[in-house]
């Protein structure tokens, strides 16, 4: 699992000013079960020699790429080696326990709500990826830290988000920006400016939960679809955005909706073994009968989309009544 931590940065001494001129995009690369101090919603950690490229980035977006690696050794494997969601870089903070290391915070973290390969036939998402010859840049792939351009950076969001919204997109400021934007401004950034609206962030992940647990309940296991064809599942924030819980899989449940209820009003609650946890006294006899007979919640079949303990800890710690 995702290593639990701090999930913010301070203003003491290892925070650095930011870089005056442009600012940029990137790519971080991340294991989304890292070996180290990453926890992609919330911090990057990454050496000095990526210190420059990565200040650059500070007040913009980035997006999170999964190498073949899947831990820290060098024989292993299993990474999608694709992008699977971008976030706000916020600061740069010096790691005050680990020499020449830093840490890279975020906020506004999001799934997509599709992973996307570096490559797709001969296209390639990062120019700097493909040979002259169109074969694949393995030694660009040794750079953790890579700088992107606004049109690559875009490129991919618009293939990151492609399964909820299609083309619609290209119209913005029309089209899909009445639909979920407040203010009827022209965009700048579109593809940006859209997506980080609250709509379209509760759209995206309402879809993106629905799917990880293929439409069941988490805590039930009923799978419910209405007349009209479409789930009745809902998808919970584990640590809520008030609390400013991150749009993020591995912060959410699939949940019907009166588990939903009382999983906010911490009547339930999963342990870091993904059992079931209920507060005494607080939950009738027959509602406790809906709850799986393992005592453990169903599971998303892709472990990278698990719930992570980091946002367990918080309901426990802060929500439930247990």
């Amino acid at each position: 699992m995702l290593r639990a931590g701090c999930g913010c940065a301070g203003e003491g001494d290892g925070a650095l000013e930011r870089v005056h001129g442009p600012m940029a995009n990137a790519v971080f690369t991340t294991k989304v079960t890292p070996s180290y101090k990453d926890l992609p919603e919330f911090r990057y950690h990454f050496p000095r020699r990526y210190l420059d490229r990565a200040k650059q980035t500070v007040g913009d977006y980035i997006v999170y790429y999964e190498p073949r690696r899947s831990t820290s050794e060098l024989s292993s494997s299993g990474g999608r080696q694709a992008y699977f969601g971008f976030a706000r870089v916020t600061e740069i903070v010096e790691d005050q326990d680990l020499p020449d290391h830093y840490f890279a915070f975020v906020a506004d973290y999001q799934d997509f709500a599709s992973t996307v390969p570096f490559a797709e036939g001969s296209m390639y998402y990062e120019n700097a990826l493909q040979k002259e010859d169109g074969s694949t840049n393995r030694g660009a792939f040794g750079s953790a830290v890579r700088l992107l351009s606004e049109s690559e950076f875009n490129k991919i969001l618009k293939a990151g988000y492609s399964p909820i919204i299609g083309q619609e997109l290209e119209t913005a400021p029309g089209g899909l920006q009445h639909e979920i934007s407040e203010p009827d401004i022209p965009f700048e950034r579109p593809m940006v400016e859209v997506t980080v609206t609250r709509p379209f962030r509760e759209k995206s992940f309402m879809y993106n939960v629905r799917t990880a647990y293929t439409n069941r309940c988490a805590m039930t296991g009923l799978r419910l679809i209405n007349g009209g064809g479409r789930p009745e599942v809902q998808a919970a924030h584990i640590q809520p955005v008030a609390a400013k819980g991150p749009d993020s899989v591995r912060n959410g449940l699939a949940l019907s909706g009166t588990v939903h209820w009382m999983f906010d009003r911490g009547l339930i609650s999963v342990g870091d073994d993904y059992k079931i946890l209920v507060a005494k006294n607080h939950v009738p006899e027959d509602a406790a009968r809906l709850l799986n007979k393992s005592g453990a919640i169903y599971l998303p079949k892709d472990e990278t989309l698990h719930p992570n303990a980091h946002f367990l800890r918080f309901h426990r710690d802060n929500v439930f009544k247990g």
